[in-house]
């Protein structure tokens, strides 16, 4: 018992006085912090290259449909049109949802209610074709609010900011875009 306490108590004694693998502790220590910045940076750049691409896809829809007045437009076609001109969303078809509302120029709040929910409606990963909260064409003359959500998974959801983003909804975060306009006289 005597022999292994001391062969223990040497042992202690030459691991505190030896000085191997000290740079190993100090590259640990410095690279973790180091190697975060950058991935957190492509992970915001891919974030906000996704943000704006659903900002352009929906621009380019509206404005598709604010000049054609002509033909009926459902959800599934402007999510077409979201889709076809975002490129670089994956999975948009199934990833977005679409509301789109019209607003009473006219309000005087007995007439008509022009209440936009806070918080936009976004795909149920549970349920992905559950339709849209509101989805109502509009008529010529009219003002019209589109709001498109977008639930994409991070690059690397278990690191960085991608731990962060992957707390939010099942593993996935949102990204939301709105926009207003009048649809054109036939």
């Amino acid at each position: 018992m005597a022999f292994g306490l001391k062969t223990l108590a040497s042992f202690i004694r030459r691991f505190r006085s030896s000085e191997d693998g000290g740079p190993t502790v100090e590259f640990v220590l410095v690279f973790t912090p180091f190697i975060m910045l950058p991935v957190a940076g492509f992970e915001m750049g891919l974030l906000m290259t996704r943000h704006a691409m659903l900002e352009r896809g929906l621009d380019m829809a509206i404005r598709e449909v604010r000049l054609n007045t002509s033909i009926t437009v459902t959800e599934t076609t402007l999510k077409q049109m979201l889709c076809n001109a975002a490129g670089v969303l994956p999975d948009c078809a199934t990833n977005v949802r679409l509301e789109m509302r019209p607003i009473d120029l006219f309000h005087d709040g007995n007439t008509s209610s022009n209440e936009i929910p806070a918080e936009a409606s976004c795909t149920n990963v549970n349920n992905p074709f559950e339709p849209a909260r509101e989805f109502t064409a509009g008529t010529a003359n009219e003002m019209m609010v589109v709001r498109a959500c977008g639930i994409f998974s991070p690059m690397l959801p278990t690191f960085g900011l991608g731990h962060f983003l992957s707390n939010f909804t099942d593993g996935r975060y949102r990204l939301v875009s709105t926009t207003a306009f009048v649809m054109e006289p036939a």
